[in-house]
């Protein structure tokens, strides 16, 4: 054999690389070699950045800013598949960062990362490219993006898939895509209920807990609800309820429970299958707050259905939540009131809750919890609602106090509530009588900004407001002037309660009178010019307060009723345009002498002899002492005010005064004597009045104290006539006698033709002329015209009690109307006829009456 020759190799070509093996140490090298052309080298540079990437948030920062994401976004798309997985994963984990996911937003990667979800890629990039959309479907932006690039349906497909990190993965982007509602539609039209529920039996509780998750959201929908119990979804929610071991998703169960209630068919279902009261023993039995309230929660979503309250109340759940209400946890306590509020639509539920459950609910309201609070406010506000049982048990239950205290709460529907309920109790007289104080706490929810508290603050002054007690409270409390302020409200509802609470608490006279002051008859007057403003309450507050300044409402409405009891202090200006004010007595007396209509004036009262030195420094603290009028009296004056009459006697012992003005009527005005004094003056005015002897004071306040003039000719009038109408025995007589009796004394019968000749402007101006004042006191008026008489006929009528009514016409003209009834048509006994009214001829043929709507009362009335 030959010897063998030893074969040389061949060098390499020589336009071939020789093999470099490299160790990089730096990020930024590995992130220039993504740009290779080699595969081996692109693999192995992702797969040493995605380990990079792995081991924190600050190292995905790095390599953003070393600009890694705009290569790796094109090798995704790589046609190599190991260099497509390793991209996806460096994607899948980089995502997790807010920054980079901005970036990848910019350069909508979204398209590229659905795409690897195709059933031909390998599982590990099913994994990294479902955990990048989930990370990036957490913004908004970037789930419009997933469901219109058809991200959902392969999403959905993967639920199947045999690997748990991609269905973890994939179910929690759905759960973050079906916060939109488009996308909740779209997972009932691609089937996904049933591959959501096999997720429920994972041995993985992340994936278990996230498919709930889902169920929570996308349950919200009616025709979700439907699919799922048609996929008998309650037989899968219920086994994780009865296993112990699942206790860390029975919130989440609930949750979905609690949306399923709401339909009448799963309720009622539930109820057959024993469903329902599994449920109910369930909450009633655990020890989990969590669970307790959402338990009550469940109960309170389905209680808003009418006919699943009354499947609930056949189930007992009253004893439920009322055990839920004796728990630790504020949270179970104020999920349970509101769970009571919903029941309270139940008539049966509400009867049972009064019982045991407004004790805890008033105990409640003491809770340091705001919330709690709140809840057991709403919770007994729907309990007393037309149920004066159950607000007899909230007093029985020393509710009274707590209810007085939650008033000053910090939230609002905490106080709104507590109003209401306070308004409940007030409709039983008794009980209302027995709360005290609620009118000093009402004063701060008065001044709310809120529009809620507002009204139910508003609401609850009505409904106390009808007792005098109450009402002096509130006037003292200063409680009016923030009730007047809500006359202006934009709110509908605030200004309607206001109103009401104004007509109630002017049947007052003092608070009226407080109303008036304080703007509410001018704020009153301009709604009701506003069609738009104005309501049946409005129209009332104002009739209230006008009967309580009969002066003002005779000149702007032109109209007393019977009920309208004319008192000293009364004038008649003449008619008046709405929404302009009167003016005070005083202030019109003090004007210089002009060709207007002169104002009559009815004053029978002598003034008082002497006043208190208190009441006299009380009235120079207010600063509206005045300078008295020249009050002349004769002795004959003085002693005919000595002299009164039965009716005055009657109406004195009864503890009203028939004519005196208010204190606060004649201290309405500042003084003119003391006009050119400084301010500063004043205080030692008071000092030096308080020094002086009882006497001297006296002396001083009559000098100071401006009273109307007093008018001894019409006290006679209402002597005399008293006389000589009272001992009649029917009303019929009784009016005709004071028809001639005012005839007599304003100057007699007229003929209708000699109208014209009866000077009574003049008569009238000779008075003013004399008294040097535009006041004119109704007895000094001697020749008197229709206005006139029909004024003194109302002023006498009122004081001997026959009931008549005063209407102003046009051109001076004015009349009374009486109601009379008729004496029975012949041949029949014990027949009462109801009243008619008529006109009192005052005028042509005094005491002629004349039937309403007849010929001869049109002719009267006009011209």
């Amino acid at each position: 054999m030959g010897k063998k020759v030893k074969k040389e190799v061949e060098p390499p070509p020589k336009d071939v690389f020789d093999p470099l093996s490299i160790e990089s140490k730096k990020a930024a090298t590995v992130v220039l070699m993504l740009n290779s052309p080699e595969e081996e080298v692109l693999a192995k540079a992702c797969d040493a950045i995605y380990k990079f990437a792995s081991k924190g948030d600050e190292n995905k920062v790095t390599l953003l800013s070393l600009g890694a994401v705009e290569p790796l976004f094109k090798l995704v798309s790589h046609e190599d598949p190991l260099v497509r997985r390793n991209a996806i994963m460096v994607f899948g984990i980089m995502a997790s960062n807010n920054d980079v996911r901005k970036l990848l937003r910019e350069l909508d990667v979204t398209n590229s990362v659905i795409a690897r979800l195709a059933p031909e890629e390998d599982i590990v990039v099913h994994e990294f490219a479902s955990l990048c959309l989930a990370h990036m479907a957490v913004e908004y932006t970037s789930k419009v993006q997933i469901f219109e690039q058809g991200g959902l349906e392969p999403l959905i497909r993967l639920l199947s898939s045999p690997d748990p990190d991609v269905k973890k993965n994939s179910v929690e982007c759905i759960y973050h895509l079906v916060q939109d509602f488009q996308s909740r539609a779209a997972v009932r039209e691609l089937n996904a209920i049933p591959a959501l529920l096999e997720l429920l039996k994972s041995e993985y509780p992340v994936v278990q807990l996230l498919a709930l998750k889902t169920f929570g959201v996308i349950s919200n929908d009616r025709e979700t609800r439907i699919i799922l119990r048609e996929n008998q979804g309650l037989d899968h929610l219920f086994k994780i309820l009865e296993t112990k071991e699942f206790n860390d998703l029975h919130v989440e169960a609930l949750a979905v429970v609690a949306n399923c209630l709401e339909d009448v068919d799963t309720m009622q279902l539930l109820q057959q299958t024993g469903g329902l009261k599994k449920l109910l023993s369930f909450a009633e039995m655990s020890t989990i707050p969590d669970i307790q309230k959402n338990a009550a929660k469940a109960i309170t979503k389905a209680a808003y259905d009418p006919e699943n309250r009354k499947i609930l109340h056949e189930e007992e759940i009253e004893k439920c939540l009322i055990t839920l209400l004796g728990t630790d946890n504020d949270g179970a306590k104020a999920a349970a009131s509101q769970a009571i509020s919903a029941m309270c639509e139940n008539l049966a539920s509400k009867d049972a809750f009064g019982i045991q459950g407004i004790p805890q609910l008033v105990q409640l309201l003491s809770s340091e919890n705001e919330e709690v609070k709140e809840a057991a406010a709403i919770a007994l506000a729907n309990l007393t609602t037309a149920s004066p049982g159950n607000a007899s048990a909230v007093a029985e239950a020393e509710g009274i106090e707590p209810l007085i205290n939650v008033l000053s709460a910090k939230r609002d529907e905490t106080v709104a509530n507590a109003a209401t309920v306070l308004t409940n109790m007030a409709t039983q007289e008794p009980l209302r009588l027995s709360i005290h104080g609620v009118m000093n706490a009402i004063v701060e929810p008065l001044q709310s900004t809120n529009s809620l508290v507002q009204s139910k603050a508003a609401l609850t002054v009505a409904a106390f407001g009808c007792d005098a007690d109450a009402r002096t409270e509130l006037r003292n409390a200063s409680g009016l002037e923030p009730l007047v302020k809500l006359l202006h409200s934009k709110n509908d509802e605030v200004r309607r309660n206001a109103c009401w609470a104004v007509m109630v608490c002017a049947s007052d006279e003092l608070t009226a009178v407080e109303l008036c002051r304080l703007g509410a008859l001018d704020i009153l007057e301009e709604i009701n010019l506003s069609t738009g403003r104005k309501n049946n309450f409005s129209e009332g507050a104002l009739d209230k307060l006008l009967d309580n300044n009969l002066s003002q409402k005779y000149s702007q409405m032109g109209y007393l009723s019977s009920s309208n009891i004319i008192t000293d202090g009364f004038y008649d200006y003449g008619q008046v345009k709405p929404g302009v004010k009167l003016l005070s007595l005083e202030e019109l007396s003090i004007q210089e002498l002009n060709d207007h209509r002169a104002i009559i004036l009815v004053n029978a009262k002598l003034p008082e002899a002497s006043l208190s030195a208190e009441d006299k420094s009380q009235d120079l603290s207010y600063g509206r002492t005045t300078s008295s009028s020249s009050i002349r009296k004769s002795s004959k004056e003085r002693a005919s005010s000595a002299v009164v009459s039965p009716v005055e006697e009657k109406q004195e012992s009864s503890g009203r005064s028939p004519s005196s003005l208010s204190k606060s009527s004649t201290r309405e005005k500042g003084s003119r004597k003391g006009k050119g004094k400084k301010e500063e003056d004043k205080p030692k005015e008071e000092e030096e009045l308080q020094t002086m002897p009882k006497v001297q004071q006296e002396v001083i306040l009559e000098k100071l104290l401006w009273l109307p003039p007093f008018d001894s000719i019409l006290l006679d009038y209402i002597i005399d006539a008293s006389k000589i109408i009272l001992p009649l025995t029917t009303t019929k007589e009784q009016v005709v006698a004071l028809a001639l009796f005012v005839a007599d004394k304003m100057g007699g019968p007229i003929e209708r033709d000699k109208l014209h000749e009866f000077s009574w402007e003049l008569h009238i101006s000779e008075i003013e002329f004399e008294l040097k004042c535009n006041v004119v006191p109704i007895g000094k008026i001697k020749k008197g015209t229709f206005y006139h008489r029909a004024l003194l006929f109302k002023v006498i009528a009122d004081r001997i009690g026959i009931g008549c009514s005063l209407v102003r016409g046009e051109y001076g003209r004015a009349w009374n109307e009486v109601k009379l009834v008729d004496d029975s048509p012949q041949g029949i006994t014990g027949l009462l006829l109801p009243p008619q009214t008529y006109i009192v001829e005052l005028m042509y043929q005094p005491g002629c009456l004349m039937k309403q709507g007849s010929a001869e009362a049109d002719y009267y009335l006009c011209i």
